[in-house]
């Protein structure tokens, strides 16, 4: 089989998804159906011309109006739903940290009960009817600043069920400095959440280390400006802190002007660890398998290659330990087969 064919029979798991951004055309399409006020279109050659973005400013606009689909719990557990098959069905994987931003909903007016109700549905759901293993991170929406950081406190603190496993950060980073967030981790982190920030994606190296000295980051999303400092390059392989890299959205977001620029190599190099994602894959075009292809090019990796990829995936996240074992059996059954 050629490599394209590998990877898509290959098991995965992916550990840096957003959960409104991962809402395909099809989905977006049913919650703008439901919602004609919306700004979003129903023509899906409208829609796809809707998702082409000019820079991070313009795909944080775009995210948002998706964002603003949600309006229900319904909704909700709809998105959760349908995200949840198209992952297991399209993508082949067997586990989804899904990074979640509840603070958006409820300020839409969907309590966090009928939140937290709605995606709890919703995994069980999936993990029944797809054989899908479901986690969530919880994720502050930073440009929203602190009083958006105590409510998702609150949330993962208050409204926990077994599911939730991490406590993250995204949004834009320009403006949004990481220290004002080191109470909320500290706390998150006591009550046993894992530390998931984004940074480095638009800033500089800085970003990083605040990420990893003052919110406890035990994986960084995206990191991209860690590759800027050597000195930072060897913390993060000291320490086994991963990095969740996302090629595409990064060249989308224009993070980086080129795959070539992409500081993935370098990551690798420094034996900094690496896992492979989709970010907010329709939003992008893409898909986890696309990302898998395209590491693959950027490393030169063969199909034994790949499939280590796939095994950082599982051993950097946070699944139980039976699900991680079961996943790296099938990884191994899955290449000796091949």
């Amino acid at each position: 089989m050629n490599l394209s064919e590998f990877v898509a029979g290959l098991p995965k798991a992916e550990l840096h998804v957003h959960h409104v951004g991962s809402a395909s055309p099809r989905i977006v399409q049913e919650l703008a159906l439901r919602h004609p006020s919306s700004p979003v279109p129903t023509d899906p050659e409208a829609l796809a011309e809707f998702f082409q973005f000019s820079d991070f400013a313009h795909f944080i606009d775009v995210y948002l109006a998706v964002v603003d689909l949600v309006r229900t719990p319904e909704d909700v557990r709809t998105l959760t739903y349908e995200v949840a098959r198209e992952m297991a069905q399209g993508q082949n994987l067997r586990y989804a940290e899904l990074t979640c931003t509840p603070h958006t909903s409820v300020i839409r007016g969907i309590p966090i009960e009928g939140y937290t109700e709605a995606i709890e549905d919703a995994r069980v759901a999936a993990e029944r009817d797809f054989g899908l293993v479901l986690r969530w991170i919880y994720d502050i929406p930073g440009e929203l600043g602190v009083e958006a950081a105590d409510a998702t406190l609150a949330y993962a603190l208050e409204h926990r069920t077994d599911a939730l496993v991490g406590f993250g950060l995204g949004g834009p980073e320009i403006g949004v400095p990481r220290p004002q967030f080191e109470r909320h981790f500290r706390m998150a982190s006591a009550a046993g959440l894992h530390s998931v920030p984004h940074a480095g994606e638009t800033t500089g190296a800085q970003t990083v280390w605040d990420a990893v000295r003052l919110l406890g980051a035990q994986r960084i999303g995206h990191g991209c400006s860690a590759a800027d400092d050597p000195a930072l390059l060897a913390h993060l392989a000291e320490h086994g802190i991963t990095v969740e890299v996302c090629p595409t959205s990064n060249l989308a977001t224009r993070a980086v002007e080129r795959l070539e620029d992409h500081p993935l190599h370098t990551f690798v190099q420094a034996g900094v660890p690496v896992t492979i994602n989709s970010d907010d894959p329709p939003m992008f075009a893409t898909s986890l398998n696309r990302e898998y292809e395209v590491a693959a090019g950027m490393l030169g990796l063969d199909e034994q290659g790949v499939a280590d990829l796939a095994r950082n995936a599982v051993r950097a996240s946070f699944a139980p330990e039976d699900v991680k074992a079961r996943i790296l059996g099938e990884i191994d059954a899955y290449v000796d087969g091949a």
